[in-house]
Protein backbone atom coordinates (compact mmCIF):
# COMPACT_ATOMS: atom_id res chain seq x y z
CA UNK A 1 0.00 0.00 0.00
CA UNK A 2 1.35 3.48 -0.68
CA UNK A 3 1.42 6.14 1.88
CA UNK A 4 2.33 9.76 2.63
CA UNK A 5 3.84 12.06 -0.76
CA UNK A 6 3.31 9.22 -3.08
CA UNK A 7 -0.22 8.76 -2.51
CA UNK A 8 -0.35 12.07 -2.55
CA UNK A 9 0.77 12.47 -6.10
CA UNK A 10 -1.04 9.66 -7.32
CA UNK A 11 -4.75 11.62 -6.07
CA UNK A 12 -3.62 14.48 -7.53
CA UNK A 13 -3.21 12.93 -11.24
CA UNK A 14 -6.66 10.78 -10.45
CA UNK A 15 -8.12 14.37 -9.46
CA UNK A 16 -6.81 15.68 -13.04
CA UNK A 17 -8.96 13.40 -14.70
CA UNK A 18 -11.91 14.12 -12.81
CA UNK A 19 -11.30 18.12 -13.29
CA UNK A 20 -10.93 17.26 -17.07
CA UNK A 21 -14.21 15.79 -17.25
CA UNK A 22 -13.42 11.94 -16.94
CA UNK A 23 -14.62 10.33 -14.16
CA UNK A 24 -15.47 6.52 -14.87
CA UNK A 25 -12.81 4.96 -12.92
CA UNK A 26 -12.15 2.02 -15.03
CA UNK A 27 -11.00 4.85 -18.05
CA UNK A 28 -8.79 5.85 -15.25
CA UNK A 29 -6.98 3.43 -14.44
CA UNK A 30 -6.43 2.03 -18.42
CA UNK A 31 -5.24 5.71 -19.40
CA UNK A 32 -2.83 5.89 -16.82
CA UNK A 33 -1.63 2.47 -16.92
CA UNK A 34 -1.08 3.50 -21.06
CA UNK A 35 1.05 6.42 -19.87
CA UNK A 36 3.20 4.56 -17.18
CA UNK A 37 3.26 1.49 -19.96
CA UNK A 38 4.54 4.48 -22.86
CA UNK A 39 7.09 6.16 -19.32
CA UNK A 40 8.52 2.14 -18.95
CA UNK A 41 9.34 1.55 -22.78
CA UNK A 42 11.24 4.97 -23.03
CA UNK A 43 13.23 3.96 -19.78
CA UNK A 44 13.58 0.55 -20.93
CA UNK A 45 14.88 1.72 -24.32
CA UNK A 46 17.53 3.63 -22.53
CA UNK A 47 18.81 1.03 -20.38
CA UNK A 48 19.20 -1.11 -23.05
CA UNK A 49 21.23 1.98 -25.10
CA UNK A 50 23.15 2.36 -22.37
CA UNK A 51 24.45 -1.33 -22.16
CA UNK A 52 24.57 -2.16 -25.99
CA UNK A 53 27.05 0.91 -25.66
CA UNK A 54 29.07 -0.55 -22.76
CA UNK A 55 29.19 -3.56 -24.31
CA UNK A 56 29.66 -2.37 -27.85
CA UNK A 57 27.05 -4.91 -29.16
CA UNK A 58 23.72 -4.15 -31.26
CA UNK A 59 19.94 -4.70 -29.58
CA UNK A 60 16.52 -5.02 -31.11
CA UNK A 61 15.53 -1.07 -30.57
CA UNK A 62 11.81 -1.24 -29.62
CA UNK A 63 11.34 2.75 -31.08
CA UNK A 64 11.92 3.20 -35.14
CA UNK A 65 13.69 6.53 -36.34
CA UNK A 66 10.21 7.67 -37.16
CA UNK A 67 9.08 6.67 -33.92
CA UNK A 68 11.83 8.58 -31.61
CA UNK A 69 8.54 11.25 -31.43
CA UNK A 70 6.73 8.50 -29.27
CA UNK A 71 9.67 8.10 -26.83
CA UNK A 72 8.18 9.65 -23.12
CA UNK A 73 11.53 12.02 -22.78
CA UNK A 74 10.85 13.83 -26.16
CA UNK A 75 6.83 13.73 -25.47
CA UNK A 76 7.35 15.74 -22.39
CA UNK A 77 9.10 18.69 -23.94
CA UNK A 78 6.57 18.65 -26.76
CA UNK A 79 4.07 21.80 -27.25
CA UNK A 80 0.59 21.09 -25.88
CA UNK A 81 -1.96 20.75 -28.94
CA UNK A 82 1.71 18.91 -30.89
CA UNK A 83 1.59 16.44 -28.25
CA UNK A 84 -1.96 15.67 -28.08
CA UNK A 85 -2.42 14.96 -31.28
CA UNK A 86 0.79 12.51 -31.46
CA UNK A 87 -1.78 10.96 -28.56
CA UNK A 88 -4.91 11.13 -30.41
CA UNK A 89 -3.98 10.16 -34.19
CA UNK A 90 -5.39 6.92 -34.80
CA UNK A 91 -3.47 6.13 -37.62
CA UNK A 92 0.14 7.00 -37.46
CA UNK A 93 0.38 8.14 -33.52
CA UNK A 94 1.33 6.26 -30.34
CA UNK A 95 -1.37 4.04 -30.01
CA UNK A 96 -1.50 2.25 -33.47
CA UNK A 97 2.57 1.79 -32.36
CA UNK A 98 1.73 0.21 -29.25
CA UNK A 99 -0.90 -1.75 -30.43
CA UNK A 100 1.92 -2.98 -32.87
CA UNK A 101 4.52 -4.41 -30.20
CA UNK A 102 4.99 -8.35 -30.26
CA UNK A 103 4.70 -9.95 -32.73
CA UNK A 104 1.39 -10.10 -35.76
CA UNK A 105 0.02 -13.04 -33.80
CA UNK A 106 0.79 -12.63 -30.48
CA UNK A 107 -1.75 -12.48 -27.51
CA UNK A 108 0.09 -9.45 -26.28
CA UNK A 109 -1.25 -7.83 -29.89
CA UNK A 110 -4.22 -9.48 -29.58
CA UNK A 111 -5.39 -7.62 -26.29
CA UNK A 112 -3.88 -4.60 -26.74
CA UNK A 113 -5.97 -4.48 -30.39
CA UNK A 114 -9.05 -2.23 -27.97
CA UNK A 115 -6.47 0.17 -26.67
CA UNK A 116 -7.20 3.56 -27.04
CA UNK A 117 -6.37 6.69 -26.28
CA UNK A 118 -9.43 7.93 -23.89
CA UNK A 119 -8.78 11.76 -22.84
CA UNK A 120 -10.32 14.30 -24.76
CA UNK A 121 -8.30 17.46 -23.55
CA UNK A 122 -5.08 18.48 -24.41
CA UNK A 123 -4.65 20.68 -21.42
CA UNK A 124 -5.34 17.65 -19.47
CA UNK A 125 -2.99 15.23 -20.84
CA UNK A 126 -0.53 18.51 -20.17
CA UNK A 127 -1.15 18.29 -16.46
CA UNK A 128 -1.11 14.48 -16.47
CA UNK A 129 2.43 13.72 -18.02
CA UNK A 130 3.40 17.02 -16.29
CA UNK A 131 2.34 15.17 -13.13
CA UNK A 132 3.39 12.12 -14.08
CA UNK A 133 7.28 12.71 -14.62
CA UNK A 134 7.55 13.83 -10.62
CA UNK A 135 6.53 10.58 -9.54
CA UNK A 136 9.69 8.34 -8.72
CA UNK A 137 9.08 4.80 -10.23
CA UNK A 138 12.47 3.61 -10.71
CA UNK A 139 11.86 0.56 -8.73
CA UNK A 140 9.64 -2.58 -9.32
CA UNK A 141 7.84 -2.30 -6.28
CA UNK A 142 6.26 1.35 -6.34
CA UNK A 143 5.58 0.74 -9.64
CA UNK A 144 3.52 -2.64 -8.21
CA UNK A 145 2.34 -0.20 -5.14
CA UNK A 146 1.14 1.98 -7.81
CA UNK A 147 -0.77 -0.17 -9.41
CA UNK A 148 -2.13 -1.95 -6.58
CA UNK A 149 -3.50 1.51 -5.24
CA UNK A 150 -4.94 2.23 -8.76
CA UNK A 151 -6.73 -1.01 -8.75
CA UNK A 152 -8.41 -0.81 -5.10
CA UNK A 153 -10.28 2.03 -6.79
CA UNK A 154 -11.81 -0.41 -8.69
CA UNK A 155 -14.83 -1.72 -6.23
CA UNK A 156 -12.82 -1.45 -3.09
CA UNK A 157 -9.89 -3.71 -3.90
CA UNK A 158 -11.41 -6.74 -5.62
CA UNK A 159 -14.67 -8.43 -6.47
CA UNK A 160 -15.16 -12.46 -5.57
CA UNK A 161 -12.59 -12.60 -3.26
CA UNK A 162 -9.75 -10.87 -5.44
CA UNK A 163 -7.40 -9.22 -3.10
CA UNK A 164 -3.74 -7.81 -4.83
CA UNK A 165 -0.97 -10.00 -3.35
CA UNK A 166 1.47 -7.87 -1.04
CA UNK A 167 4.62 -7.79 -2.85
CA UNK A 168 6.75 -8.65 -0.47
CA UNK A 169 4.96 -11.99 0.06
CA UNK A 170 4.83 -12.54 -3.57
CA UNK A 171 8.83 -12.24 -3.15
CA UNK A 172 8.93 -14.76 -0.55
CA UNK A 173 6.91 -17.41 -2.10
CA UNK A 174 9.21 -16.68 -5.41
CA UNK A 175 12.84 -16.76 -3.41
CA UNK A 176 11.12 -20.31 -2.16
CA UNK A 177 10.47 -22.09 -5.25
CA UNK A 178 13.39 -20.51 -6.87
CA UNK A 179 12.15 -20.99 -10.31
CA UNK A 180 14.31 -21.95 -13.27
CA UNK A 181 15.15 -21.13 -17.13
CA UNK A 182 13.79 -24.59 -17.81
CA UNK A 183 10.80 -24.02 -15.90
CA UNK A 184 7.34 -23.26 -17.37
CA UNK A 185 5.48 -21.28 -15.03
CA UNK A 186 2.14 -20.60 -14.54
CA UNK A 187 -0.81 -18.36 -12.49
CA UNK A 188 -4.10 -19.55 -13.57
CA UNK A 189 -5.90 -16.30 -11.85
CA UNK A 190 -3.06 -13.91 -13.39
CA UNK A 191 -4.83 -10.05 -12.42
CA UNK A 192 -1.61 -7.70 -13.13
CA UNK A 193 1.06 -10.57 -13.21
CA UNK A 194 2.57 -9.98 -10.24
CA UNK A 195 3.55 -13.24 -9.27
CA UNK A 196 5.21 -14.14 -13.57
CA UNK A 197 6.84 -10.33 -12.87
CA UNK A 198 8.38 -11.28 -9.60
CA UNK A 199 9.75 -15.03 -11.53
CA UNK A 200 10.75 -13.35 -14.42
CA UNK A 201 12.98 -10.89 -11.89
CA UNK A 202 14.19 -14.11 -9.80
CA UNK A 203 15.53 -15.57 -13.16
CA UNK A 204 17.38 -12.46 -14.93
CA UNK A 205 18.59 -11.67 -11.27
CA UNK A 206 20.27 -15.04 -11.16
CA UNK A 207 21.23 -15.99 -14.80
CA UNK A 208 23.90 -14.99 -16.73
CA UNK A 209 23.29 -12.57 -19.62
CA UNK A 210 24.70 -15.53 -21.42
CA UNK A 211 22.39 -18.11 -20.38
CA UNK A 212 19.11 -15.85 -20.52
CA UNK A 213 20.05 -15.37 -24.45
CA UNK A 214 20.20 -19.26 -24.96
CA UNK A 215 16.30 -19.38 -23.43
CA UNK A 216 15.33 -16.23 -25.22
CA UNK A 217 12.84 -18.22 -27.30
CA UNK A 218 11.13 -19.88 -24.04
CA UNK A 219 11.24 -16.81 -22.22
CA UNK A 220 9.34 -14.92 -24.82
CA UNK A 221 6.62 -17.48 -25.48
CA UNK A 222 6.36 -20.21 -23.55
CA UNK A 223 7.94 -20.04 -20.11
CA UNK A 224 5.38 -17.48 -18.96
CA UNK A 225 1.78 -18.29 -18.38
CA UNK A 226 -1.70 -16.78 -16.78
CA UNK A 227 -5.70 -16.96 -17.19
CA UNK A 228 -7.86 -14.25 -17.15
CA UNK A 229 -11.35 -12.80 -17.93
CA UNK A 230 -11.16 -9.38 -17.40
CA UNK A 231 -10.09 -7.28 -20.34
CA UNK A 232 -8.41 -4.22 -18.57
CA UNK A 233 -6.77 -7.46 -16.15
CA UNK A 234 -5.36 -8.77 -19.39
CA UNK A 235 -4.02 -5.70 -20.71
CA UNK A 236 -2.06 -4.49 -17.94
CA UNK A 237 -0.74 -8.12 -17.32
CA UNK A 238 0.31 -8.14 -20.58
CA UNK A 239 2.38 -4.68 -20.50
CA UNK A 240 3.62 -5.59 -17.12
CA UNK A 241 5.35 -8.50 -18.26
CA UNK A 242 5.86 -6.62 -21.45
CA UNK A 243 8.12 -4.30 -19.62
CA UNK A 244 9.84 -6.80 -18.05
CA UNK A 245 11.51 -8.48 -21.71
CA UNK A 246 8.60 -11.19 -22.13
CA UNK A 247 7.70 -10.20 -26.06
CA UNK A 248 4.58 -12.90 -26.30
CA UNK A 249 3.06 -13.44 -22.62
CA UNK A 250 1.19 -16.57 -23.11
CA UNK A 251 -1.80 -14.84 -21.27
CA UNK A 252 -5.45 -16.72 -21.97
CA UNK A 253 -8.84 -15.15 -22.09
CA UNK A 254 -10.54 -17.44 -19.96
CA UNK A 255 -12.50 -18.58 -17.13
CA UNK A 256 -9.55 -20.75 -15.61
CA UNK A 257 -12.25 -23.12 -14.18
CA UNK A 258 -14.56 -23.60 -16.37
CA UNK A 259 -14.88 -26.18 -19.58
CA UNK A 260 -13.07 -24.37 -21.23
CA UNK A 261 -9.99 -23.90 -20.17
CA UNK A 262 -8.20 -27.45 -21.29
CA UNK A 263 -4.75 -27.34 -20.57
CA UNK A 264 -3.29 -30.09 -18.47
CA UNK A 265 0.09 -31.64 -17.76
CA UNK A 266 1.65 -28.38 -19.04
CA UNK A 267 3.53 -26.49 -16.31
CA UNK A 268 6.48 -27.49 -14.00
CA UNK A 269 5.90 -23.79 -11.50
CA UNK A 270 2.43 -22.53 -10.41
CA UNK A 271 2.81 -19.50 -7.84
CA UNK A 272 -0.93 -17.90 -8.02
CA UNK A 273 -3.53 -16.31 -5.29
CA UNK A 274 -6.59 -17.57 -6.56
CA UNK A 275 -10.32 -15.68 -5.71
CA UNK A 276 -11.13 -17.06 -2.35
CA UNK A 277 -14.66 -16.46 -2.40
CA UNK A 278 -16.13 -17.03 -5.94
CA UNK A 279 -18.45 -19.53 -6.82
CA UNK A 280 -18.90 -20.93 -10.49
CA UNK A 281 -22.07 -22.48 -12.31
CA UNK A 282 -22.06 -26.48 -11.82
CA UNK A 283 -22.78 -26.64 -15.64
CA UNK A 284 -19.65 -24.46 -16.67
CA UNK A 285 -16.92 -26.36 -14.52
CA UNK A 286 -14.65 -28.88 -16.05
CA UNK A 287 -15.39 -32.09 -15.36
CA UNK A 288 -12.51 -33.41 -14.48
CA UNK A 289 -12.31 -30.99 -11.37
CA UNK A 290 -15.48 -31.97 -9.86
CA UNK A 291 -14.27 -35.62 -9.65
CA UNK A 292 -11.41 -34.35 -7.50
CA UNK A 293 -13.49 -32.20 -5.21
CA UNK A 294 -16.94 -32.07 -5.97
CA UNK A 295 -17.77 -28.19 -5.37
CA UNK A 296 -18.68 -24.80 -6.90
CA UNK A 297 -16.38 -22.83 -4.90
CA UNK A 298 -13.31 -21.85 -6.95
CA UNK A 299 -10.66 -21.66 -4.03
CA UNK A 300 -10.97 -25.63 -4.13
CA UNK A 301 -11.61 -25.73 -7.67
CA UNK A 302 -8.50 -24.00 -8.63
CA UNK A 303 -6.29 -26.14 -6.43
CA UNK A 304 -7.65 -29.12 -8.58
CA UNK A 305 -6.79 -27.08 -11.92
CA UNK A 306 -3.09 -26.50 -10.65
CA UNK A 307 -3.07 -30.68 -10.23
CA UNK A 308 -4.39 -31.10 -13.42
CA UNK A 309 -2.36 -28.57 -15.35
CA UNK A 310 1.27 -29.03 -13.66
CA UNK A 311 3.29 -32.11 -14.92
CA UNK A 312 4.71 -34.67 -13.06
CA UNK A 313 7.26 -33.28 -10.09
CA UNK A 314 5.81 -29.50 -10.78
CA UNK A 315 5.75 -27.79 -7.90
CA UNK A 316 3.25 -24.93 -6.52
CA UNK A 317 2.61 -21.57 -4.05
CA UNK A 318 -0.58 -21.26 -3.44
CA UNK A 319 -2.01 -18.68 -1.20
CA UNK A 320 -5.28 -20.56 -0.01
CA UNK A 321 -8.06 -18.54 2.87
CA UNK A 322 -7.61 -20.64 6.13
CA UNK A 323 -11.41 -22.18 5.83
CA UNK A 324 -9.37 -24.74 2.74
CA UNK A 325 -7.18 -25.98 5.43
CA UNK A 326 -9.73 -26.68 8.00
CA UNK A 327 -12.85 -27.19 6.59
CA UNK A 328 -15.28 -29.64 7.61
CA UNK A 329 -17.12 -30.45 3.98
CA UNK A 330 -16.74 -33.33 1.82
CA UNK A 331 -15.35 -30.93 -0.81
CA UNK A 332 -12.50 -29.46 1.71
CA UNK A 333 -11.73 -32.72 2.68
CA UNK A 334 -11.60 -34.26 -0.54
CA UNK A 335 -9.15 -31.83 -1.76
CA UNK A 336 -6.84 -32.03 1.20
CA UNK A 337 -6.36 -35.65 1.06
CA UNK A 338 -5.80 -35.59 -2.56
CA UNK A 339 -2.70 -32.83 -2.06
CA UNK A 340 -1.43 -35.34 1.05
CA UNK A 341 -2.07 -38.90 0.31
CA UNK A 342 -1.81 -38.83 -3.39
CA UNK A 343 1.02 -36.17 -4.23
CA UNK A 344 3.87 -34.38 -1.73
CA UNK A 345 2.57 -31.67 0.69
CA UNK A 346 5.43 -29.83 1.75
CA UNK A 347 4.71 -26.73 3.74
CA UNK A 348 2.05 -24.88 5.17
CA UNK A 349 3.22 -21.14 6.34
CA UNK A 350 0.06 -19.58 8.38
CA UNK A 351 -0.17 -15.76 7.08
CA UNK A 352 -1.25 -12.95 9.90
CA UNK A 353 -4.52 -11.52 9.25
CA UNK A 354 -3.67 -8.32 8.60
CA UNK A 355 -1.26 -9.32 5.35
CA UNK A 356 -4.60 -8.17 3.21
CA UNK A 357 -5.15 -4.85 4.90
CA UNK A 358 -6.36 -2.50 4.17
CA UNK A 359 -8.89 -4.30 1.77
CA UNK A 360 -9.46 -7.32 4.26
CA UNK A 361 -8.91 -8.86 7.61
CA UNK A 362 -9.06 -12.36 5.92
CA UNK A 363 -6.93 -15.34 7.50
CA UNK A 364 -4.73 -17.10 4.35
CA UNK A 365 -2.04 -19.72 4.50
CA UNK A 366 0.86 -20.60 2.00
CA UNK A 367 0.78 -24.18 1.22
CA UNK A 368 3.61 -25.75 -1.32
CA UNK A 369 3.10 -28.82 -3.00
CA UNK A 370 4.55 -31.06 -5.43
CA UNK A 371 2.40 -33.40 -7.99
CA UNK A 372 3.88 -37.05 -7.99
CA UNK A 373 0.55 -38.73 -8.79
CA UNK A 374 1.84 -41.44 -6.06
CA UNK A 375 2.31 -39.75 -2.62
CA UNK A 376 5.42 -38.38 -1.35
CA UNK A 377 4.02 -36.55 1.70
CA UNK A 378 6.16 -37.72 4.94
CA UNK A 379 6.49 -34.73 7.30
CA UNK A 380 5.01 -31.29 6.58
CA UNK A 381 7.03 -27.89 7.53
CA UNK A 382 4.37 -26.12 9.63
CA UNK A 383 5.59 -22.30 10.27
CA UNK A 384 3.14 -19.59 11.91
CA UNK A 385 3.84 -16.21 10.45
CA UNK A 386 2.95 -13.70 13.19
CA UNK A 387 5.01 -10.40 11.90
CA UNK A 388 5.51 -9.68 7.84
CA UNK A 389 7.49 -6.31 8.65
CA UNK A 390 4.75 -4.19 8.60
CA UNK A 391 1.81 -3.14 11.07
CA UNK A 392 -1.46 -5.19 11.05
CA UNK A 393 -3.48 -2.42 10.61
CA UNK A 394 -5.26 -0.75 8.29
CA UNK A 395 -2.25 1.78 7.73
CA UNK A 396 0.30 -1.11 6.74
CA UNK A 397 3.40 1.02 8.30
CA UNK A 398 6.80 -0.48 7.66
CA UNK A 399 8.38 -1.68 11.22
CA UNK A 400 11.21 -2.04 10.00
CA UNK A 401 14.22 -0.92 8.03
CA UNK A 402 13.09 -0.41 4.07
CA UNK A 403 16.53 -1.47 2.53
CA UNK A 404 16.20 -5.00 4.31
CA UNK A 405 12.23 -4.97 3.82
CA UNK A 406 13.28 -5.05 0.37
CA UNK A 407 16.39 -6.89 0.35
CA UNK A 408 15.25 -9.70 2.72
CA UNK A 409 16.16 -12.66 0.73
CA UNK A 410 19.49 -10.88 -0.06
CA UNK A 411 19.73 -12.49 -3.50
CA UNK A 412 23.25 -14.06 -3.67
CA UNK A 413 24.09 -12.87 -0.04
CA UNK A 414 24.34 -15.78 1.13
CA UNK A 415 27.12 -16.54 -1.26
CA UNK A 416 28.62 -13.19 -0.03
CA UNK A 417 28.56 -13.99 3.66
CA UNK A 418 31.78 -15.32 3.96
CA UNK A 419 33.09 -12.04 1.96
CA UNK A 420 31.41 -9.91 4.97
CA UNK A 421 32.54 -12.20 7.71
CA UNK A 422 36.00 -11.68 6.29
CA UNK A 423 35.89 -8.05 5.57
CA UNK A 424 34.59 -7.60 9.23
CA UNK A 425 37.01 -9.88 10.52
CA UNK A 426 40.08 -8.04 8.79
CA UNK A 427 39.05 -4.59 9.57
CA UNK A 428 38.56 -5.72 13.56
CA UNK A 429 41.56 -3.69 14.55
CA UNK A 430 40.92 -0.56 12.04
CA UNK A 431 39.28 2.73 14.05
CA UNK A 432 35.48 3.11 13.30
CA UNK A 433 34.65 5.92 10.66
CA UNK A 434 31.85 7.95 10.35
CA UNK A 435 28.71 5.44 9.09
CA UNK A 436 30.04 2.10 10.26
CA UNK A 437 27.49 1.70 12.89
CA UNK A 438 25.02 1.02 9.82
CA UNK A 439 24.13 -2.84 10.39
CA UNK A 440 22.99 -3.50 6.43
CA UNK A 441 23.72 -7.53 5.78
CA UNK A 442 25.35 -8.33 8.62
CA UNK A 443 21.63 -8.04 10.59
CA UNK A 444 21.59 -11.86 9.56
CA UNK A 445 25.08 -13.33 10.46
CA UNK A 446 25.84 -15.98 12.70
CA UNK A 447 27.33 -13.57 15.04
CA UNK A 448 24.38 -11.01 14.90
CA UNK A 449 22.10 -13.18 17.06
CA UNK A 450 21.05 -10.39 18.97
CA UNK A 451 20.52 -8.21 16.82
CA UNK A 452 18.61 -10.83 14.53
CA UNK A 453 15.99 -11.56 17.07
CA UNK A 454 14.68 -7.74 17.79
CA UNK A 455 14.45 -7.74 14.13
CA UNK A 456 12.90 -11.33 13.35
CA UNK A 457 9.77 -10.06 16.66
CA UNK A 458 9.02 -7.57 13.56
CA UNK A 459 9.61 -9.27 10.61
CA UNK A 460 9.63 -13.18 10.40
CA UNK A 461 9.94 -13.55 6.34
CA UNK A 462 14.04 -13.84 6.31
CA UNK A 463 13.87 -16.86 9.16
CA UNK A 464 11.04 -18.24 7.07
CA UNK A 465 13.12 -18.64 3.84
CA UNK A 466 15.70 -19.49 5.37
CA UNK A 467 14.36 -22.46 7.51
CA UNK A 468 12.86 -23.85 3.82
CA UNK A 469 16.20 -23.38 2.35
CA UNK A 470 17.62 -25.62 5.49
CA UNK A 471 15.08 -28.32 5.47
CA UNK A 472 15.58 -28.20 1.56
CA UNK A 473 19.40 -28.78 1.93
CA UNK A 474 22.04 -31.56 1.90
CA UNK A 475 22.77 -30.39 5.87
CA UNK A 476 19.31 -31.49 6.86
CA UNK A 477 19.51 -34.68 8.45
CA UNK A 478 23.03 -34.19 9.54
CA UNK A 479 21.84 -32.39 12.91
CA UNK A 480 18.56 -33.47 12.73
CA UNK A 481 16.08 -36.87 13.01
CA UNK A 482 13.38 -37.24 10.51
CA UNK A 483 10.86 -35.85 13.09
CA UNK A 484 12.93 -32.69 13.20
CA UNK A 485 14.68 -33.32 16.87
CA UNK A 486 18.05 -31.73 17.25
CA UNK A 487 20.57 -34.27 17.36
CA UNK A 488 23.36 -34.18 19.17
CA UNK A 489 26.84 -34.35 16.46
CA UNK A 490 30.17 -34.03 16.55
CA UNK A 491 31.34 -32.31 13.01
CA UNK A 492 33.03 -28.91 12.37
CA UNK A 493 30.48 -25.94 11.85
CA UNK A 494 31.57 -25.96 8.07
CA UNK A 495 29.96 -29.60 7.02
CA UNK A 496 26.85 -28.62 8.95
CA UNK A 497 25.77 -25.89 7.33
CA UNK A 498 26.17 -23.03 10.08
CA UNK A 499 28.22 -20.93 8.27
CA UNK A 500 25.54 -20.80 5.39
CA UNK A 501 22.10 -20.33 7.12
CA UNK A 502 20.83 -18.12 10.10
CA UNK A 503 22.52 -18.24 13.48
CA UNK A 504 19.25 -20.75 15.24
CA UNK A 505 18.43 -22.22 12.00
CA UNK A 506 20.72 -25.58 12.35
CA UNK A 507 20.37 -25.62 15.61
CA UNK A 508 16.56 -24.81 15.95
CA UNK A 509 14.39 -28.24 17.21
CA UNK A 510 11.86 -28.73 14.41
CA UNK A 511 10.02 -31.32 16.62
CA UNK A 512 9.38 -28.44 19.09
CA UNK A 513 5.63 -27.40 18.53
CA UNK A 514 5.69 -24.56 20.61
CA UNK A 515 7.90 -22.75 18.44
CA UNK A 516 6.45 -21.19 14.98
CA UNK A 517 8.62 -23.69 13.51
CA UNK A 518 8.06 -27.79 13.36
CA UNK A 519 7.21 -30.49 11.57
CA UNK A 520 4.04 -33.14 11.82
CA UNK A 521 4.09 -36.28 9.94
CA UNK A 522 2.13 -37.83 7.51
CA UNK A 523 0.04 -40.26 10.87
CA UNK A 524 -0.83 -36.96 12.38
CA UNK A 525 -2.63 -35.67 9.80
CA UNK A 526 -4.46 -38.15 8.63
CA UNK A 527 -5.76 -39.49 12.29
CA UNK A 528 -7.19 -35.62 11.87
CA UNK A 529 -9.00 -36.01 9.21
CA UNK A 530 -6.52 -34.30 6.98
CA UNK A 531 -6.90 -30.78 8.80
CA UNK A 532 -3.93 -28.67 7.99
CA UNK A 533 -4.94 -25.58 10.23
CA UNK A 534 -1.63 -24.98 12.57
CA UNK A 535 -3.73 -24.71 15.33
CA UNK A 536 -4.49 -28.10 15.09
CA UNK A 537 -0.98 -29.14 16.00
CA UNK A 538 0.55 -25.88 17.55
CA UNK A 539 1.30 -26.41 20.92
CA UNK A 540 0.39 -23.45 23.36
CA UNK A 541 2.41 -22.45 26.64
CA UNK A 542 0.58 -20.60 29.43
CA UNK A 543 2.63 -19.11 31.90
CA UNK A 544 1.69 -20.41 35.48
CA UNK A 545 0.26 -17.68 37.75
CA UNK A 546 0.84 -18.18 41.24
CA UNK A 547 -1.73 -16.45 43.91
CA UNK A 548 -1.40 -15.88 47.07
CA UNK A 549 -3.22 -17.92 49.88
CA UNK A 550 -6.45 -16.67 50.32
CA UNK A 551 -6.11 -15.82 54.30
CA UNK A 552 -2.78 -13.87 53.30
CA UNK A 553 -5.39 -11.55 50.74
CA UNK A 554 -7.83 -11.83 53.49
CA UNK A 555 -5.35 -10.01 55.58
CA UNK A 556 -4.37 -7.42 53.33
CA UNK A 557 -7.69 -6.67 52.84
CA UNK A 558 -8.43 -5.92 56.63
CA UNK A 559 -5.48 -3.47 57.07
CA UNK A 560 -6.74 -1.88 53.84
CA UNK A 561 -10.18 -1.63 55.82
CA UNK A 562 -8.56 -0.32 58.67
CA UNK A 563 -6.26 2.42 56.99
CA UNK A 564 -9.30 3.78 55.27
CA UNK A 565 -11.27 3.77 58.76
CA UNK A 566 -8.97 6.07 60.18
CA UNK A 567 -8.51 7.74 57.23
CA UNK A 568 -12.10 8.66 57.35
CA UNK A 569 -12.24 9.31 61.18
CA UNK A 570 -9.29 12.22 60.29
CA UNK A 571 -11.63 13.26 57.49
CA UNK A 572 -14.84 14.00 59.83
CA UNK A 573 -12.94 15.50 62.46
CA UNK A 574 -11.35 18.33 60.27
CA UNK A 575 -15.01 19.46 59.10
Amino acid sequence: MITGELKSQIDQIWNTFWTGGISNTITIVEQLTYLIFIKDLDETETRNERMAKRLNKDFSPIFGKDQQNFRWKNLKEMDVQARHEIFNNSVDGIFPFIRSLGSEKSLFSTYMKDASFGINKAATLDLVIEKLERVDMSKQDIKGDIYEYLLSKLEGGGTSGQFRTPRHIIKLMTEMMQPTLEDTICDPSVGTAGFLVAAKEYIDKHNSVTDLDKHKEHINKTMFNGTEFDATMLRIASMNLFLHGVEEPNIVDVDAVSKDNTVSDAYTLVLANPPFKGTIDKESIAPGLRNVTDTTKTELLFLALMLRQLKKGGRAAVIVPDGVLFGAGKAFKSIRSEIVKNHKLEAVISLPSGVFQPYSGVSTAIIIFTKTDNGGTDNVWFYDMQADGKSLDQKRNLLVDAELFNDFAFGDAFAKRKELIKDADASADEPKKEGDDKEDGYDFLPNKKEKQDTIHAKFNLPQILDHYRYLKSEYWGKMHSSKGELLHVQDVPENLGLDKFMSGTCTHDYADRTSQSFLVPLKEIKENDWDLSINRYKEIVYEEVEYDAPSEILERIKETNSVRNLLLEKLQKSL
